[in-house]
């Protein structure tokens, strides 16, 4: 550890910080339909937009409306995507001639890119063509991060109404994230990845002389557009295996430190958008701090477990001060401790190869981010939807501690919103426990571990808390290409989208009709120091709920154990 290494992780998190503040006022006039310097040149093509589509941007949606219209949209894009990698082999835009996708690997590809996991059962460049690249995989990294923000653009309309209506019209959310936010800022982005090295071409590969003359085939991509959006939508499932550990995705220091910001940025700025929407930027404010404490301290934690020696290289007589097995060496440790603590985080970490061969303390910690719900920021939207779900649960505690109806953003909480709210958090535990206990005994599963023991079983918890979260990152160590896993983890990343994204929307059908009311002797203030330490005891419990009964399962363990002893 040294202090050039804490600036670099703190300069990574101040700057993704720093720069969403703007952007999530931006993006607040963006769900508010308000006016923005893009307006002249986009507003004609929102316009033909809803006039091809019949779509009326101001008719509002009740939250049934707007959920049903949710799950359809993303229902047409899955069976798109599933269409278009079981047909790649017979598509044009294949020079590299990849056969189609089989169908259970298709079902899981889809399944990821939909929900926005972007987990990989696949080799990037030895599986996906150009087409499903560009036309499969980037188009829903677009739209999964839109409907993210399109929730919590519904959840805020919630709170501002007095005795509305409507949460807001899920057509016109999809169609001016995208068109307003998420395609400028990738235009841009693009271009100067580009500038900077990242490779951008049609081309199947290009033939390479090593060092020593020989030849080296190089696989080569249209990239950076792809990286782009990649990183701003807070996705993941990168072109390459190794994703940004790739040369040819990350070839710098400085689109390291690009890269890494901006897949944090979005998630912070859809914090600040949130609370200019709901006219409570001190409350919000206090989730953004709370937010920061807690992914600040899982970071710190992760660098100094890092800083250490691994154990097994110590017993091997290997001299190595740190532990950088699977860190990026071009970078330094603090670097890819910066992007595996806070893209794990952001709603995904699968950007170097450090997981597998992280400290214990590490993979716990990593584990544990994503198990807290993907709020430290999460997903764009879905991270501070998930964040007021545990402020209202906060506010709900308090009021049974002194014996009052709890009230948050204006709103009360009643019995109603609370049975919403357990549904959206309990569905983690439920799916992460309940296939990883399945697929612990089950021994076509077992057939993918490549390591038995307590490790086997971190790997098994670390794969379904991975989708379940909507992460996508890996533990390594489990061949995941295969009927089982492709089929569980798709189903626990629909789990993990979907159940909690109805839920929120019907906890803002349930504040819309709710009239306005304003702050009295006996509302408890939610933008101190007192509720950011309720809101982050509450955060960590619920955390637990998955984390500590999964280091409880002695029986699994042992049952590991008998199989060839812990690793």
């Amino acid at each position: 550890m040294t202090i050039q290494g804490w600036a670099e992780i703190a300069l990574t998190l101040g700057l993704s910080v720093l720069i969403a503040w703007p952007l999530g006022l931006y993006l607040s006039r963006v769900w508010n339909g308000e006016r923005t310097w893009l307006d002249p040149v986009l507003r004609p093509v929102e316009g033909v937009f809803y006039k091809a589509s019949g779509v009326d941007p101001k008719r509002s949606q009740g939250w049934l409306g707007y959920a049903g219209a949710l799950l359809a949209f993303n229902l047409a894009g899955f069976v798109f995507l599933y269409g278009l990698l079981r047909l790649q082999g017979i598509l044009p835009m294949n020079p590299q001639a990849f056969a189609g996708l089989s169908s259970h690997l298709a079902f899981n590809t889809a399944v990821s890119f939909v929900t926005n996991t972007n987990w990989q059962s696949y080799g990037g460049e030895t599986t996906m063509s150009t087409l499903s690249q560009m036309a499969g995989l980037t188009v829903q990294n677009f739209l999964s991060a839109a409907t993210g923000a399109a929730i919590a653009a519904a959840l805020a309309r919630a709170f501002v109404a007095n005795r509305g209506e409507g949460v807001g019209n899920f057509w016109a959310d999809m169609t001016r994230t995208t068109l307003y936010l998420l395609l400028p800022a990738s235009l841009v982005l693009a271009i100067v990845l580009a500038g900077l090295g990242v490779v951008q071409s049609l081309s199947a590969s290009v033939t390479a002389t090593g060092l020593e003359g020989g030849e080296q085939t190089l696989s080569l991509f249209p990239v950076a557009s792809q990286l782009a959006i990649k990183q701003l939508g807070i996705n993941g499932g990168g072109i390459f295996n190794v994703n940004s550990a790739h040369p040819f995705e990350n070839p710098s220091a400085l689109t390291n430190l690009i890269t890494a910001v901006s897949i944090n940025v979005m998630g912070w700025a859809a914090f600040f958008a949130f609370g200019r929407s709901v006219l409570a930027k001190k409350d919000v404010r206090a989730l953004v701090v709370a937010a920061a404490i807690l992914l600040g301290v899982c970071t710190a934690g992760i660098y100094v477990a890092e800083s250490q020696p691994a154990p097994a290289l110590v017993a091997a007589g290997i001299e190595q001060p740190i532990n950088m097995e699977g860190k990026e060496v071009r970078f330094g440790l603090p670097s890819s401790v910066a992007w595996e603590g806070m893209t794990t985080g952001a709603s995904n970490g699968s950007v170097n190869s450090m997981h597998a061969s992280a400290m214990p303390l590490s993979g716990a910690i990593m584990m544990f981010l994503m198990q807290l719900g993907e709020i430290l920021p999460g997903g764009i939207g879905s991270g501070i939807a998930i964040m007021v779900v545990m402020a209202i649960l906060a506010v709900f505690v308090a009021g049974l501690m002194v014996g009052r109806t709890p009230e948050y953003l204006g709103k009360k909480i009643e019995a109603r919103e609370i049975q919403y709210a357990m549904i959206a958090v309990l569905v983690l535990p439920l799916a992460i426990l309940g296939f990883g206990a399945m697929a612990a005994v089950y021994p076509t599963a077992l057939e993918g571990l490549l390591n038995d023991g307590p490790h086997g079983l971190s790997e098994i918890l670390y794969a379904y808390t991975s989708g379940a979260a909507n992460n996508g990152s890996a533990f390594a160590g489990l061949t995941a290409n295969a009927p089982w896993w492709n089929t569980t983890l798709g189903l626990a990343m629909l789990m993990g989208r979907f159940v909690p994204a109805v839920a929120v929307l019907a906890i803002a059908g349930a504040l819309v009709v709710k009239p306005k009311l304003a702050p009295s002797t006996g509302t408890l203030p939610t933008h101190g120091p007192l509720f950011i330490g309720l809101l982050i005891g509450v955060i960590l419990i619920l955390g637990g709920l998955q984390f500590f009964p999964a280091l409880a399962l002695g029986p699994i363990v042992e049952h590991f154990q008998m199989l060839g002893g812990a690793s």
